[in-house]
Protein backbone atom coordinates (compact mmCIF):
# COMPACT_ATOMS: atom_id res chain seq x y z
CA UNK A 1 0.00 0.00 0.00
CA UNK A 2 1.47 3.36 -0.97
CA UNK A 3 1.96 6.07 1.60
CA UNK A 4 2.72 9.65 0.56
CA UNK A 5 3.46 12.95 2.29
CA UNK A 6 1.88 16.04 0.76
CA UNK A 7 -1.50 17.02 -0.52
CA UNK A 8 -2.88 15.90 -3.70
CA UNK A 9 0.31 15.07 -5.45
CA UNK A 10 3.79 13.75 -5.71
CA UNK A 11 7.15 14.95 -7.15
CA UNK A 12 8.11 16.48 -10.48
CA UNK A 13 9.99 15.07 -13.53
CA UNK A 14 12.09 16.00 -16.55
CA UNK A 15 14.85 15.23 -19.03
CA UNK A 16 16.76 16.81 -21.89
CA UNK A 17 19.60 15.26 -23.87
CA UNK A 18 21.63 17.75 -25.89
CA UNK A 19 22.46 21.45 -26.09
CA UNK A 20 20.68 23.66 -28.60
CA UNK A 21 21.73 26.80 -30.42
CA UNK A 22 19.11 28.87 -28.60
CA UNK A 23 18.45 29.11 -24.86
CA UNK A 24 16.52 26.07 -23.71
CA UNK A 25 13.57 26.15 -21.37
CA UNK A 26 14.16 24.95 -17.83
CA UNK A 27 14.28 21.20 -17.91
CA UNK A 28 10.48 21.31 -18.06
CA UNK A 29 8.53 18.47 -16.58
CA UNK A 30 5.07 17.33 -15.73
CA UNK A 31 4.62 17.51 -11.98
CA UNK A 32 2.86 14.17 -12.07
CA UNK A 33 5.66 12.30 -13.84
CA UNK A 34 8.13 9.98 -12.16
CA UNK A 35 11.31 11.54 -10.85
CA UNK A 36 14.19 11.57 -13.30
CA UNK A 37 17.77 12.79 -12.96
CA UNK A 38 19.70 15.03 -15.31
CA UNK A 39 23.43 15.85 -15.22
CA UNK A 40 24.61 19.38 -16.00
CA UNK A 41 27.69 21.57 -15.50
CA UNK A 42 27.06 24.99 -14.03
CA UNK A 43 27.62 27.93 -16.33
CA UNK A 44 28.40 30.15 -17.97
CA UNK A 45 32.04 29.18 -17.59
CA UNK A 46 33.14 32.85 -17.67
CA UNK A 47 31.10 33.53 -14.55
CA UNK A 48 32.12 30.65 -12.29
CA UNK A 49 35.39 29.41 -13.81
CA UNK A 50 36.96 26.65 -11.75
CA UNK A 51 34.17 27.03 -9.17
CA UNK A 52 31.47 25.82 -11.58
CA UNK A 53 29.46 23.11 -9.85
CA UNK A 54 28.39 19.73 -11.10
CA UNK A 55 24.58 19.78 -10.99
CA UNK A 56 22.06 16.96 -10.81
CA UNK A 57 18.54 18.14 -11.56
CA UNK A 58 15.98 15.95 -9.75
CA UNK A 59 12.33 16.58 -10.45
CA UNK A 60 9.32 14.34 -10.65
CA UNK A 61 7.23 12.16 -8.38
CA UNK A 62 9.17 10.03 -5.89
CA UNK A 63 8.29 6.39 -6.37
CA UNK A 64 9.30 3.41 -4.22
CA UNK A 65 12.03 2.54 -6.75
CA UNK A 66 13.35 6.10 -7.23
CA UNK A 67 16.38 5.48 -4.99
CA UNK A 68 17.41 2.45 -7.07
CA UNK A 69 17.13 4.55 -10.25
CA UNK A 70 19.23 7.29 -8.63
CA UNK A 71 21.94 4.79 -7.63
CA UNK A 72 22.04 3.48 -11.20
CA UNK A 73 22.38 7.09 -12.43
CA UNK A 74 25.23 7.66 -9.93
CA UNK A 75 27.00 4.54 -11.14
CA UNK A 76 27.07 5.97 -14.69
CA UNK A 77 28.13 9.48 -13.65
CA UNK A 78 30.68 10.97 -11.27
CA UNK A 79 28.39 12.95 -8.95
CA UNK A 80 30.15 12.60 -5.58
CA UNK A 81 30.23 16.02 -3.85
CA UNK A 82 27.90 17.44 -6.55
CA UNK A 83 24.84 19.64 -5.94
CA UNK A 84 21.44 18.02 -6.41
CA UNK A 85 18.74 20.55 -7.32
CA UNK A 86 15.24 19.56 -6.15
CA UNK A 87 11.91 20.80 -7.52
CA UNK A 88 9.20 18.45 -6.31
CA UNK A 89 5.80 18.00 -4.73
CA UNK A 90 6.59 14.84 -2.75
CA UNK A 91 5.71 11.19 -3.10
CA UNK A 92 6.47 7.83 -1.52
CA UNK A 93 7.65 7.98 2.10
CA UNK A 94 9.90 4.93 1.87
CA UNK A 95 11.16 5.94 -1.56
CA UNK A 96 12.11 9.40 -0.28
CA UNK A 97 13.95 8.06 2.77
CA UNK A 98 15.97 5.66 0.61
CA UNK A 99 16.75 8.47 -1.85
CA UNK A 100 17.90 10.73 0.97
CA UNK A 101 20.26 8.08 2.33
CA UNK A 102 21.73 7.52 -1.14
CA UNK A 103 22.34 11.27 -1.50
CA UNK A 104 24.08 11.44 1.89
CA UNK A 105 26.41 8.55 0.94
CA UNK A 106 27.63 10.66 -1.99
CA UNK A 107 28.33 13.69 0.24
CA UNK A 108 26.10 15.88 -1.94
CA UNK A 109 24.76 19.39 -1.37
CA UNK A 110 20.98 19.70 -1.71
CA UNK A 111 19.29 22.80 -3.08
CA UNK A 112 15.77 23.89 -3.99
CA UNK A 113 15.48 25.31 -7.51
CA UNK A 114 15.09 24.61 -11.21
CA UNK A 115 17.83 23.94 -13.73
CA UNK A 116 17.82 26.05 -16.92
CA UNK A 117 19.95 24.94 -19.86
CA UNK A 118 22.19 27.56 -21.46
CA UNK A 119 23.17 27.82 -25.15
CA UNK A 120 26.42 26.00 -25.81
CA UNK A 121 28.54 25.27 -28.83
CA UNK A 122 29.73 21.95 -27.40
CA UNK A 123 27.32 19.09 -27.92
CA UNK A 124 28.83 17.03 -25.12
CA UNK A 125 29.00 19.79 -22.51
CA UNK A 126 25.59 21.12 -21.52
CA UNK A 127 25.95 24.18 -19.31
CA UNK A 128 23.10 25.28 -17.09
CA UNK A 129 22.16 27.83 -14.48
CA UNK A 130 19.96 27.35 -11.45
CA UNK A 131 16.76 29.34 -11.04
CA UNK A 132 15.90 29.78 -7.34
CA UNK A 133 12.16 29.67 -8.07
CA UNK A 134 11.65 26.07 -7.10
CA UNK A 135 9.30 24.22 -4.78
CA UNK A 136 10.22 21.38 -2.46
CA UNK A 137 7.08 20.00 -0.89
CA UNK A 138 5.98 17.12 1.27
CA UNK A 139 8.56 14.28 1.30
CA UNK A 140 10.90 16.40 -0.83
CA UNK A 141 11.57 18.45 2.33
CA UNK A 142 13.00 15.32 3.97
CA UNK A 143 15.11 14.52 0.90
CA UNK A 144 16.43 18.09 1.24
CA UNK A 145 17.64 17.16 4.74
CA UNK A 146 20.08 14.65 3.22
CA UNK A 147 22.49 17.30 1.97
CA UNK A 148 25.75 17.95 3.77
CA UNK A 149 24.83 21.54 2.96
CA UNK A 150 21.15 22.40 2.43
CA UNK A 151 20.39 25.53 0.40
CA UNK A 152 16.98 27.23 0.22
CA UNK A 153 17.17 30.44 -1.89
CA UNK A 154 14.94 33.39 -1.03
CA UNK A 155 12.54 32.69 -3.90
CA UNK A 156 12.27 28.97 -3.15
CA UNK A 157 9.48 27.44 -1.08
CA UNK A 158 9.51 24.45 1.23
CA UNK A 159 6.12 23.08 2.33
CA UNK A 160 5.27 20.20 4.66
CA UNK A 161 2.28 18.00 5.47
CA UNK A 162 1.36 14.83 7.37
CA UNK A 163 2.09 11.44 5.91
CA UNK A 164 -1.09 9.61 4.92
CA UNK A 165 -2.32 6.55 3.08
CA UNK A 166 -1.97 7.61 -0.54
CA UNK A 167 -5.13 5.89 -1.79
CA UNK A 168 -7.24 7.83 0.73
CA UNK A 169 -5.60 11.21 0.56
CA UNK A 170 -8.18 12.85 -1.71
CA UNK A 171 -10.87 12.76 0.97
CA UNK A 172 -9.13 11.65 4.15
CA UNK A 173 -11.90 12.76 6.50
CA UNK A 174 -14.50 10.56 4.78
CA UNK A 175 -12.32 7.45 4.31
CA UNK A 176 -12.38 4.38 6.54
CA UNK A 177 -9.31 2.86 8.15
CA UNK A 178 -8.40 -0.51 9.59
CA UNK A 179 -6.05 -1.38 12.45
CA UNK A 180 -3.54 -2.51 9.83
CA UNK A 181 -3.69 0.93 8.20
CA UNK A 182 -2.84 2.60 11.51
CA UNK A 183 0.05 0.21 12.05
CA UNK A 184 1.48 1.06 8.62
CA UNK A 185 1.23 4.83 9.17
CA UNK A 186 2.77 4.68 12.66
CA UNK A 187 5.57 2.44 11.41
CA UNK A 188 6.42 4.98 8.72
CA UNK A 189 6.32 7.85 11.23
CA UNK A 190 8.89 5.94 13.27
CA UNK A 191 11.08 5.46 10.20
CA UNK A 192 10.73 9.15 9.38
CA UNK A 193 11.78 10.14 12.91
CA UNK A 194 14.83 7.81 12.76
CA UNK A 195 15.83 9.23 9.36
CA UNK A 196 15.48 12.83 10.59
CA UNK A 197 17.86 12.11 13.47
CA UNK A 198 20.32 10.29 11.19
CA UNK A 199 20.41 13.28 8.82
CA UNK A 200 21.05 15.71 11.69
CA UNK A 201 17.65 17.30 11.12
CA UNK A 202 15.45 19.13 13.59
CA UNK A 203 12.58 17.46 15.39
CA UNK A 204 10.75 20.78 14.86
CA UNK A 205 10.42 19.99 11.17
CA UNK A 206 8.98 16.55 11.85
CA UNK A 207 6.61 17.83 14.54
CA UNK A 208 5.36 20.68 12.37
CA UNK A 209 4.81 18.33 9.42
CA UNK A 210 2.76 15.95 11.53
CA UNK A 211 0.45 18.76 12.65
CA UNK A 212 -0.99 19.40 9.20
CA UNK A 213 -3.86 17.03 8.25
CA UNK A 214 -4.53 16.13 4.60
CA UNK A 215 -7.52 18.46 4.22
CA UNK A 216 -5.41 21.52 5.08
CA UNK A 217 -3.02 23.01 2.50
CA UNK A 218 0.64 22.22 2.95
CA UNK A 219 2.37 24.45 5.47
CA UNK A 220 4.94 26.88 4.06
CA UNK A 221 8.05 26.95 6.26
CA UNK A 222 9.18 30.49 7.08
CA UNK A 223 12.78 31.66 6.67
CA UNK A 224 13.21 31.73 10.45
CA UNK A 225 11.88 28.18 10.76
CA UNK A 226 14.15 26.94 7.99
CA UNK A 227 17.14 28.60 9.63
CA UNK A 228 16.35 26.94 12.96
CA UNK A 229 15.96 23.59 11.20
CA UNK A 230 19.50 23.76 9.81
CA UNK A 231 18.90 25.02 6.27
CA UNK A 232 21.13 27.61 4.64
CA UNK A 233 18.80 30.50 3.80
CA UNK A 234 21.28 33.37 3.91
CA UNK A 235 19.84 36.68 5.02
CA UNK A 236 16.82 36.54 2.72
CA UNK A 237 13.69 38.28 4.09
CA UNK A 238 10.43 36.50 4.70
CA UNK A 239 8.17 36.28 1.67
CA UNK A 240 4.48 35.55 1.34
CA UNK A 241 3.17 32.33 -0.09
CA UNK A 242 2.04 32.99 -3.65
CA UNK A 243 -1.48 31.92 -4.50
CA UNK A 244 -2.45 31.16 -8.08
CA UNK A 245 -4.97 33.63 -9.42
CA UNK A 246 -8.37 32.30 -10.31
CA UNK A 247 -11.20 33.73 -12.33
CA UNK A 248 -14.07 34.65 -10.04
CA UNK A 249 -17.46 33.31 -11.03
CA UNK A 250 -20.38 35.66 -10.65
CA UNK A 251 -22.47 34.93 -7.60
CA UNK A 252 -25.94 36.33 -7.21
CA UNK A 253 -26.86 37.87 -3.90
CA UNK A 254 -28.37 35.23 -1.66
CA UNK A 255 -31.95 35.65 -0.64
CA UNK A 256 -32.95 36.40 2.91
CA UNK A 257 -33.91 33.81 5.44
CA UNK A 258 -30.79 31.64 5.69
CA UNK A 259 -29.82 33.27 8.99
CA UNK A 260 -32.52 31.11 10.54
CA UNK A 261 -30.77 27.98 9.32
CA UNK A 262 -30.42 25.31 11.98
CA UNK A 263 -27.74 22.64 11.97
CA UNK A 264 -28.77 19.50 10.12
CA UNK A 265 -27.95 16.28 11.89
CA UNK A 266 -26.49 13.78 9.44
CA UNK A 267 -26.92 10.06 9.90
CA UNK A 268 -23.26 9.63 8.91
CA UNK A 269 -20.55 12.23 9.17
CA UNK A 270 -18.36 10.49 6.59
CA UNK A 271 -18.71 11.97 3.12
CA UNK A 272 -21.60 13.71 1.37
CA UNK A 273 -25.17 12.50 1.77
CA UNK A 274 -28.67 13.67 0.90
CA UNK A 275 -31.19 14.42 3.61
CA UNK A 276 -34.71 15.79 3.79
CA UNK A 277 -35.22 19.16 5.39
CA UNK A 278 -38.73 20.66 5.50
CA UNK A 279 -39.73 18.24 2.78
CA UNK A 280 -36.91 19.28 0.44
CA UNK A 281 -33.66 17.54 -0.44
CA UNK A 282 -30.27 18.90 0.62
CA UNK A 283 -26.81 17.56 -0.25
CA UNK A 284 -24.77 18.02 2.93
CA UNK A 285 -21.38 17.36 4.47
CA UNK A 286 -20.01 17.86 7.98
CA UNK A 287 -16.24 18.33 8.06
CA UNK A 288 -13.68 18.74 10.84
CA UNK A 289 -12.40 22.29 11.18
CA UNK A 290 -8.73 22.43 12.13
CA UNK A 291 -5.89 24.93 12.17
CA UNK A 292 -2.55 23.12 11.92
CA UNK A 293 -4.32 20.02 13.15
CA UNK A 294 -5.94 21.62 16.21
CA UNK A 295 -9.64 20.74 16.30
CA UNK A 296 -11.72 23.90 16.72
CA UNK A 297 -15.12 22.27 16.18
CA UNK A 298 -16.83 21.63 12.83
CA UNK A 299 -18.25 23.19 9.71
CA UNK A 300 -21.25 22.27 7.58
CA UNK A 301 -21.42 22.70 3.80
CA UNK A 302 -24.73 22.21 1.98
CA UNK A 303 -26.07 22.36 -1.58
CA UNK A 304 -29.73 22.80 -2.48
CA UNK A 305 -31.77 23.87 -5.48
CA UNK A 306 -31.28 27.36 -6.83
CA UNK A 307 -33.95 29.71 -8.13
CA UNK A 308 -33.22 28.67 -11.73
CA UNK A 309 -32.11 25.38 -13.34
CA UNK A 310 -28.66 26.89 -14.01
CA UNK A 311 -27.63 27.32 -10.40
CA UNK A 312 -27.40 25.70 -7.00
CA UNK A 313 -27.59 27.35 -3.66
CA UNK A 314 -24.72 26.78 -1.23
CA UNK A 315 -24.68 27.35 2.49
CA UNK A 316 -21.62 27.36 4.76
CA UNK A 317 -22.04 27.24 8.51
CA UNK A 318 -19.19 27.25 11.03
CA UNK A 319 -19.24 26.86 14.79
CA UNK A 320 -15.88 27.79 16.24
CA UNK A 321 -14.72 27.81 19.83
CA UNK A 322 -11.93 30.02 21.10
CA UNK A 323 -8.46 28.59 20.50
CA UNK A 324 -5.85 28.50 23.22
CA UNK A 325 -4.93 32.07 24.17
CA UNK A 326 -8.07 33.61 22.61
CA UNK A 327 -10.76 35.37 24.65
CA UNK A 328 -13.28 34.69 21.90
CA UNK A 329 -13.16 33.72 18.21
CA UNK A 330 -12.85 36.60 15.74
CA UNK A 331 -15.85 37.44 13.57
CA UNK A 332 -16.05 35.89 10.08
CA UNK A 333 -15.36 38.47 7.37
CA UNK A 334 -15.31 36.55 4.07
CA UNK A 335 -15.85 33.07 2.64
CA UNK A 336 -14.67 31.99 -0.81
CA UNK A 337 -15.42 28.64 -2.43
CA UNK A 338 -13.07 27.38 -5.11
CA UNK A 339 -13.99 24.48 -7.38
CA UNK A 340 -11.33 23.82 -9.98
CA UNK A 341 -10.13 27.23 -11.15
CA UNK A 342 -13.35 29.09 -10.33
CA UNK A 343 -13.66 31.22 -7.22
CA UNK A 344 -17.13 31.99 -5.86
CA UNK A 345 -17.51 34.44 -2.97
CA UNK A 346 -20.29 33.74 -0.49
CA UNK A 347 -22.13 36.45 1.40
CA UNK A 348 -21.55 36.40 5.17
CA UNK A 349 -25.01 36.72 6.68
CA UNK A 350 -24.17 36.44 10.37
CA UNK A 351 -21.25 35.83 12.73
CA UNK A 352 -22.39 36.12 16.33
CA UNK A 353 -21.01 34.99 19.68
CA UNK A 354 -22.99 32.58 21.81
CA UNK A 355 -24.51 33.82 25.03
CA UNK A 356 -21.52 32.45 26.96
CA UNK A 357 -19.08 34.10 24.55
CA UNK A 358 -16.87 31.05 23.99
CA UNK A 359 -18.42 29.94 20.70
CA UNK A 360 -19.06 31.90 17.50
CA UNK A 361 -21.74 30.78 15.05
CA UNK A 362 -21.20 32.03 11.48
CA UNK A 363 -23.32 31.62 8.38
CA UNK A 364 -22.60 32.43 4.73
CA UNK A 365 -24.54 31.64 1.55
CA UNK A 366 -24.40 32.14 -2.20
CA UNK A 367 -25.25 30.77 -5.64
CA UNK A 368 -22.97 28.48 -7.64
CA UNK A 369 -23.27 27.76 -11.38
CA UNK A 370 -24.67 24.29 -12.02
CA UNK A 371 -21.66 23.50 -14.24
CA UNK A 372 -19.31 23.88 -11.26
CA UNK A 373 -21.37 21.70 -8.95
CA UNK A 374 -21.73 19.09 -11.68
CA UNK A 375 -17.95 19.02 -12.29
CA UNK A 376 -17.43 18.42 -8.57
CA UNK A 377 -20.12 15.75 -8.42
CA UNK A 378 -18.98 13.89 -11.52
CA UNK A 379 -15.33 13.74 -10.48
CA UNK A 380 -13.96 16.31 -12.90
CA UNK A 381 -12.83 18.18 -9.78
CA UNK A 382 -12.10 15.95 -6.81
CA UNK A 383 -12.28 18.56 -4.05
CA UNK A 384 -13.54 22.02 -3.26
CA UNK A 385 -11.60 24.56 -1.22
CA UNK A 386 -13.13 26.81 1.44
CA UNK A 387 -11.06 29.90 2.25
CA UNK A 388 -12.15 32.17 5.08
CA UNK A 389 -10.79 35.36 6.63
CA UNK A 390 -11.84 36.98 9.88
CA UNK A 391 -11.78 40.57 11.06
CA UNK A 392 -8.24 40.01 12.38
CA UNK A 393 -7.16 39.17 8.79
CA UNK A 394 -6.40 35.57 9.76
CA UNK A 395 -6.84 33.11 6.89
CA UNK A 396 -8.03 29.52 7.04
CA UNK A 397 -8.07 27.09 4.11
CA UNK A 398 -9.86 23.72 4.18
CA UNK A 399 -10.10 21.20 1.32
CA UNK A 400 -13.20 18.99 1.20
CA UNK A 401 -13.28 15.91 -1.03
CA UNK A 402 -16.20 14.56 -3.06
CA UNK A 403 -16.68 11.19 -1.35
CA UNK A 404 -20.33 10.17 -1.68
CA UNK A 405 -21.39 13.16 -3.75
CA UNK A 406 -21.60 11.31 -7.08
CA UNK A 407 -24.34 8.91 -6.03
CA UNK A 408 -26.29 11.66 -4.25
CA UNK A 409 -26.06 14.40 -6.86
CA UNK A 410 -28.49 12.74 -9.29
CA UNK A 411 -31.12 12.62 -6.54
CA UNK A 412 -30.63 16.34 -5.84
CA UNK A 413 -30.91 17.24 -9.55
CA UNK A 414 -34.09 15.20 -9.82
CA UNK A 415 -35.50 16.92 -6.77
CA UNK A 416 -34.61 20.35 -8.14
CA UNK A 417 -36.60 19.59 -11.29
CA UNK A 418 -39.83 19.09 -9.35
CA UNK A 419 -40.68 22.76 -9.28
CA UNK A 420 -39.35 26.24 -8.65
CA UNK A 421 -41.01 26.25 -5.23
CA UNK A 422 -38.29 23.85 -4.05
CA UNK A 423 -35.50 26.20 -5.02
CA UNK A 424 -34.94 27.98 -1.73
CA UNK A 425 -36.80 25.84 0.79
CA UNK A 426 -34.03 23.28 1.00
CA UNK A 427 -31.74 25.76 2.73
CA UNK A 428 -34.49 27.59 4.62
CA UNK A 429 -36.08 24.95 6.84
CA UNK A 430 -38.91 25.94 9.08
CA UNK A 431 -37.98 26.87 12.60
Amino acid sequence: MRRSLGAFACLVALCQAAATAAPAAPAESSRSSEMQFQLRLEGPAAACGERCRTLVYASGMIKPDTAAEFEAFAARNDIRNATIVLDSEGGSVLGALALGRAIRKLNMTTMVGRVIDLPSGKAREIRASVSPRGDCESMCAFVLLAGVNRIVPAEARVRVHQIWLGDRREDAAAATYSAEDLVLVQRDIGRLAHYTVDMGGSVEMLELSLRIPPWEPMRLLTRDELRRMGFNVGDAPEHADATASVSPASAASPSTGTAAMRRISLASERGWSTIRSSGQMVLARTHPLTIEGEDIVTLDVQFACGATPGEFRMLYRKSRRAAEGEDSPAALKSVDIRIGQKLVPLSVESSALSAQGGMRESLAAGLLPATLVRAFAEGGVRSLTVTTTNDMQERTVIRIGNTGVTRSFAQLVSNCGQGRESAQAGLNPAR
